[in-house]
């Protein structure tokens, strides 16, 4: 019994380092497979003129004229897939017909000829598109930073005075929308306008100049405790600086001490 078990006892060893030995391999990227990753970015099959712009990589001509259109040549990336409309094919049947039928199960319940007529259509639609790597795609001659500002997204900053004469800006990082096209680099610098906010109502700020202001109340509230303190302690500036601030904070010159706007 004794000898059985050493057999037995060396058998079990020699599987886990197997075992050690195959989970060490996967860890380490043995089996992994290199995937770019702007391939989650890129639909599959999709229209090629509708890739975001890392999906693809075009021959871009700086030398056209600004705001005019343009069409520049395309290629996708590896690993993405898409297709491209053939226009050499003829009309086809409306597309309400495929959102009445997509089950072939439901091809059996209709009349044979309505039937042989949704499979034909169905065929040809398929047939329109085709997996293409070249394309050309269309846009406007621009550089990326001269683009509208609803095309891009930037960085806030909450460390700059919003209230201020002048108006402060800040120097933020801006990246261009995945669907947009544009000349140059994605992401560039601008210079902004400070505009964020910290959570105070102007409303609340006039009320309480109003109502509270002899006691320093709208000072207090906007986070300038030493004018409230002296607006406290001098019950207002006897009326004269409770008058002023009503004025100054309806007209928006006193804004939070954080340098925020009102909301």
């Amino acid at each position: 019994m004794a000898a059985a078990a050493v057999p037995l006892r060396t058998l079990r060893r020699l599987c886990r380092v197997l075992l050690f030995l195959s989970q060490f391999y996967i860890l380490s990227g043995g089996e992994s497979t290199d995937i770019p990753p702007y391939v989650m970015k890129c639909p599959s099959n999709g229209l090629c003129s509708r890739l975001p712009a890392d999906c693809v990589e075009c021959k871009t001509n700086f030398s056209c004229v600004y705001g005019k259109p343009v069409t520049f040549d395309c290629t996708v990336k590896p690993s993405v897939t898409c297709v491209v409309q053939d226009l050499k094919s003829g009309p086809r049947e409306p597309d309400g017909l495929f959102l009445k039928v997509e089950n072939s199960e439901y091809m059996n319940w209709l009349p044979r000829d309505m039937g042989s007529r949704i499979a034909v259509t169905r065929r040809a639609r398929d047939q329109d598109f085709k997996s293409q790597k070249n394309f050309i795609i269309n846009m406007t001659c621009r550089f990326c930073w001269q683009l509208p500002e609803t095309d891009y997204e930037c960085s806030n900053s909450t460390s700059c005075m919003t209230v201020s004469c002048p108006r402060q800006r800040y120097t933020a990082n801006c990246t261009v929308r995945d669907h947009i096209h544009c000349l140059g680099n994605r992401t560039f610098p601008k210079m902004l306008y400070c505009n964020w906010t910290g959570g105070y109502k102007w409303s609340t700020a006039l009320a309480l100049s109003i109502t509270l202001g002899g006691f320093g109340a709208d000072r207090f509230y906007l986070g300038q405790w030493r004018e409230g303190l002296g607006k406290l302690f001098s019950f207002g500036g006897l009326g004269i600086w409770t008058l002023i601030d009503v004025l100054l904070i309806g007209v928006g010159y006193v804004g939070p001490a954080d340098g925020s706007l009102y909301i």
